[in-house]
């Protein structure tokens, strides 16, 4: 199991990554990109097919209950002609039996249909989240490097939510309320086709008007779940930083920030909200019209004998029946809206490569030696500015290779090539004589292991963090790994040893207990490629005289990459790679860059002068050397 320390800060070996090449991040200034309907329609056909037979049985119990409230309408004629008019009172009874009936039919089929397309819906959103977290989880680093982490939260809850209304009840009470019209007008023509004609060029007109209504809406839903994204984004790094926020005294600026998107996000639905009560509006208006209209022509017909009260009464009823689904548009259709424009966006996620696609077609590496070497790699974020110019160097198999040089050089950028986070601009990366770019990823990264600056733990107990490399490990594996990274000397003064409870990010440990625990990850993972990036960084001397052990045990045999900024640490290394300026300017053993009096003494002597100062006078501030 590979140690990608997935979700951590971005430092170490993969701060480099974030430059300003990365595709800008939408913000309230850039353009509005337009929306792909036929992307969104494509993924709600595969929507409405995948859940087929609920919405057809949904549909089938919609159409008998709506079946079943016309017939109280329906029988309204009778009532006031044939038995009050006529005097029919033989007819009550059945009357009365069968608009019970149709009640009691209308009252169960309406639960059952809320229960199977509620479920469905249910169903739908959780299939939907754990297919865009999948997708999502398998897209290169450089998608994470350009997507704030709030906008994809937001694909995986908030647009996922919006299905409901496709395969819940939305849809099909779209559906059936249009069946219910359908009826009704035909009824209506039959009672009063000259009063309908009128209505129906009245209800045409407002369809129309609600048709335009929708097609201004759609951007704004789409737009509300971006800075939705966006704000929640910012307000996950703010409290996730929150000692950051509180020492630098940062709460009004970021409370401004917040202030900022809140705003927008008020904008946004107040004008989404004016559509929408504009609708409502109208759709009132139009009741108003239609009963004028029906008072007008309708008691002219029945004082003509055109039309028969009881007939009137119907109509009444019928044009409520054909009225209310047409007024239901202005919420489902909006709804319904808003769905797409959610599926539109999670369309754009879906639609990306991920690395598994990627690896497709690559030659499976059934095993890993750890021969790394690089092949005039050249690598650049911003187009002309390269970061590493013509490296080019040997790594055989068990050895440590140590990098240093001055911040900014190409250390973390190298090391992202190495972890494949990236791919050269020119040259190769060879792993075992093949090219990394055509070996599957996962095939060489489960062979890889990395302790970064940055120890990233997850909120779970110090076993789980620790057999997160390898989740099939033995209670004894993960203590032996814990031993060897001198991990138990702190673990068994817990009150709940190994089942201790880290926190988010690992809060309740010390900064030199999460990297050790990071240290025992590593240990356990039996990498053949090993990547440390200051992995002693946040050590007081005796401890990482300690930790050394465990670090020399666990680079044993295995391929290593070290960034140390302090060069005590990698006399041992088997080579020491001098970067300036994205180049290899030295090359050696330490004692043979000692001896060469080039730029690898000036950084060891200048860091032994501070340290020697630090010792001499602990109590003046310094600063150890950018290496």
């Amino acid at each position: 199991m590979t140690v990608m320390q997935t979700g951590a800060p971005r430092t170490g070996a993969v701060a480099e990554t974030r430059q300003s090449s990365a595709p800008a991040r939408t913000g309230e200034g850039d353009p509005k990109k337009p929306i792909n309907r036929t992307a969104a329609w494509r993924e709600a056909r595969a929507l409405l097919y995948a859940h087929r037979r609920r919405l057809l049985l949904g549909l089938g119990l919609m159409l008998i209950s709506r079946l079943s409230g016309v017939v109280l309408p329906a029988l309204s004629k009778y009532v006031i002609d044939d038995v009050f008019g006529k005097g029919r009172t033989d007819l009550l009874p059945p009357i009365a039996l069968t608009a019970g009936a149709a009640t009691v039919v209308q009252a169960v089929t309406s639960f059952a249909l809320s229960q199977l397309l509620g479920v469905a819906a249910q169903k739908a959103i959780t299939d939907m989240r754990i297919r865009v977290h999948a997708k999502i989880m398998r897209l290169p680093v450089r998608y994470f490097d350009s997507t704030k982490t709030g906008v994809l939260l937001s694909r995986i809850m908030t647009d996922a939510e919006g299905i409901r209304n496709l395969v819940g009840t939305g849809l099909v009470s779209l559906v059936g309320g249009l069946v219910t019209a359908v009826i009704a007008l035909g009824v209506l023509l039959y009672l009063n086709w000259r009063l309908t004609l009128i209505t129906a060029m009245v209800l045409a007109v407002f369809g129309g008007g609600m048709a335009y209504a929708f097609k201004l809406l759609r951007p704004l839903f789409r737009e509300r779940g971006k800075i939705q994204a966006e704000v929640s984004g910012r307000l996950t790094e703010a409290l996730g930083g929150i000692r950051i926020v509180k020492s630098y005294t940062a709460e009004k600026r970021e409370e401004a920030v917040f202030t900022q998107g809140a705003n927008r996000l008020f904008r946004n639905i107040a004008q989404s909200m004016t559509g929408v009560s504009a609708t409502t509006a109208g759709s009132t208006v139009i009741v108003g019209v239609i009963g004028v209209i029906m008072i007008w022509i309708g008691g002219s017909d029945i004082l003509a004998g055109r039309m028969t009260l009881g007939d009137f009464i119907s109509y009444i009823f019928f044009i409520g029946l054909l009225a209310a689904p047409l007024i239901s548009i202005a919420s489902i259709g909006t709804q319904i809206t808003e769905a797409f424009a959610g599926l539109d966006r999670i369309r754009e996620i879906l639609d990306q490569e991920t690395e598994d696609e990627a690896d497709a077609t690559k030659a499976p590496l059934t095993d890993v030696q750890g021969d790394i070497r690089f092949d005039g790699v050249w690598f650049e974020y911003v187009d002309g500015q390269p970061v590493l110019k013509d490296v080019s160097f040997h790594a055989a198999p068990g050895t440590t290779t140590a990098l240093v040089g001055s911040s900014g050089s190409g250390k973390s950028t190298l090391i992202s090539l190495v972890m494949a986070f990236n791919q050269p601009l020119h040259g190769r990366v060879l792993v075992d004589g093949r090219d990394l770019a055509s070996i599957p990823l996962h095939d060489y990264r489960s062979r890889l292991a990395s302790v970064l600056q940055e120890s990233f733990l997850f909120d779970g107990t110090v076993a789980d963090n620790i057999e997160y490399a390898k989740p099939e490990a033995t209670l004894e594996q993960i203590r032996e790994a814990a031993r060897i990274a001198h991990c138990e000397e702190f673990i068994l003064r817990f009150p709940e040893g190994y089942d201790t409870i880290v926190g988010e990010r690992g809060v309740r440990l010390s900064g030199g207990q999460r990297q050790r625990v990071s240290i025992a990850r590593a240990i356990l993972a039996q990498p053949r490629v090993l990547i440390l990036d200051e992995a002693t960084s946040s050590l007081d001397s005796e401890s990482e005289e300690m930790i050394q052990d465990g670090l020399k045990t666990l680079r044993a045999g295995r391929t290593t990459f070290v960034i140390a900024h302090r060069l005590s640490t990698i006399r041992s290394a088997d080579q020491i790679l001098v970067l300036e300026g994205g180049e290899i300017v030295e090359r050696g053993s330490h004692a043979a860059l000692l001896d060469a009096n080039g730029r690898y003494r000036q950084l060891y002597d200048k860091q032994y002068r501070l340290e020697t100062n630090r010792f001499i006078n602990p109590g003046e501030d310094w600063t150890p050397a950018d290496v």
